[in-house]
């Protein structure tokens, strides 16, 4: 039967749940400290990422490791002082990257990426949110044979496994599509299947906008005010006190302020980004999103300008910017693309929700009745909302879910 529902978090998944409910007849409230999509879905590289069957595994590598522990990489970062809150996250995050666990862990993450694209197309096709998708995949760039090889003998696996398709390019290939581009590379893989989007807000707004129109309300207020209200819930907002017989949390990184004083703390972490807009010189036109693996960041034609998108900094999540890795990829940028003028004066930066073994959590909150949870995508939740949306949907009322959502359960934490 039809529910109130209070979804709290509007970036890519809190939107997408709202949306999924409300359209099965649920009286929705969909609640956030700000607009929706200004969290971590405003910030990403803007792709629908069907190919990414894999999720990002902690390294076993003693010397990638090595690396990394200098600190002076464009990819990874980290604040010496966050370090020991980090501690215990990130040494369940090396457990579950053993190859045999991480085989088991992609199997099922895989199960969500597979239906990443016709869930949101089944939101955005004849809206106006279509003409915000491009077709176009993204291209992987590679310097050295073997690095290259490497790749493609994986692509193939993604392929053989899941249905990833790809086009493998040779340097001239590349350099005949990219044409803006100033260093030669020795190959390349074109990712086929993926989604470009010019605008990762506007997305996350236009599925907004259809949830209000579908009689949906969203509204500003603050996640942590949520308190029990006899046998439903409360959460404090600008229109005043809300209430419902049932919660959402799906705020993403900061999601462990509400449950942990329902009794439930995951060992999530988060992974902060960040990104800057420039504009290209000339006549210059980037036709792709385009990853260098030598360099480690994405460039990504958006409406505001060419995006640069950083690795992953360790850091508290509530600490303030410290854009270190943009400051060492720009120069970098530069020489691979002819980048003028930064379009902001300051970087955006968002922190991504992390788990240790890879899985969003995804299911009802142990022991609080009506709480349920939709957080912890990592890097994918602009890919994953709308499967989320549907998975959570599906579960709520009662039916049995498109896919299996055991692996994750709220409860393996």
């Amino acid at each position: 039967m039809p529910s109130s529902v209070i979804v709290l978090g509007a970036g890519m998944v809190g939107v997408s749940v709202a949306l999924h409910l409300r359209r099965r007849g649920h009286d929705v409230l969909l609640v956030d400290r700000q607009e929706p999509g200004l969290g971590a879905s405003f910030g990403n590289g803007g792709l629908i990422q069907r190919e990414a069957v894999h999720p990002h595994a902690f390294p076993r590598n003693a010397a990638e490791i090595m690396r990394i522990a200098r600190n002076r990489s464009i990819d990874a970062y980290y604040h010496w002082g966050a370090l020991p809150g980090l501690a215990t996250p990130l040494l369940r995050y090396w457990w579950h990257s053993e190859p045999q666990r991480y085989a088991r862990i992609a199997e099922a993450y895989a199960k969500l990426i597979e239906t990443c694209l016709d869930e949101h197309y089944a939101f955005a096709r004849d809206t106006d949110a279509m003409p915000l998708l491009r077709p176009i995949g993204w291209i992987r760039m590679f310097s050295d044979e073997a690095t290259f090889g490497l790749a493609l003998r994986q692509a193939e696996e993604g392929q053989r496994l899941h249905g990833v398709n790809f086009a493998s390019m040779d340097g001239k290939a590349l350099a005949e599509a990219e044409p803006a581009l100033l260093k030669a590379r020795f190959g390349a893989i074109h990712w086929t299947d993926p989604v470009s989007c010019s605008d990762p807000h506007a997305l996350v707004m236009a599925y907004a906008r259809q949830f209000e129109e579908a009689g949906g309300r969203f509204v500003m207020g603050d996640a942590t005010s949520l308190s029990r209200a006899g046998a439903g819930w409360r959460v404090q907002t600008a229109d005043g006190p809300n209430d419902a017989e049932k919660v959402v949390v799906a705020l993403g990184a900061f999601a462990n302020k509400v449950t942990k004083p329902l009794g439930y703390d995951p060992p999530t972490f988060g992974k902060r980004g960040y990104h800057k807009h420039f504009a290209l010189q000339g006549n210059a036109v980037l036709n792709r999103p385009v990853l260098d693996t030598e360099s480690a960041f994405l460039l990504a034609p958006m409406r505001a300008g060419v995006r640069l998108t950083t690795g992953a900094e360790f850091a508290g999540i509530d600490e303030a910017p410290t854009p270190v890795q943009l400051a060492r990829a720009e120069p970098v940028a530069r020489t691979l693309l002819p980048l003028g003028d930064a379009v902001e004066t300051q970087p955006w930066m968002g922190v991504r929700p992390c788990t240790p073994d890879m899985l969003p959590i995804i299911g009802r909150l142990p022991k609080q009745d009506g709480v349920w949870c939709a957080f912890g995508h990592a890097h994918q939740g602009f890919t994953l909302g709308p499967t989320t949306g549907r998975l959570v949907a599906e579960m709520m009322d009662g039916e049995t879910p498109f896919i299996d959502p055991t692996p994750y359960r709220p409860e393996r934490f």
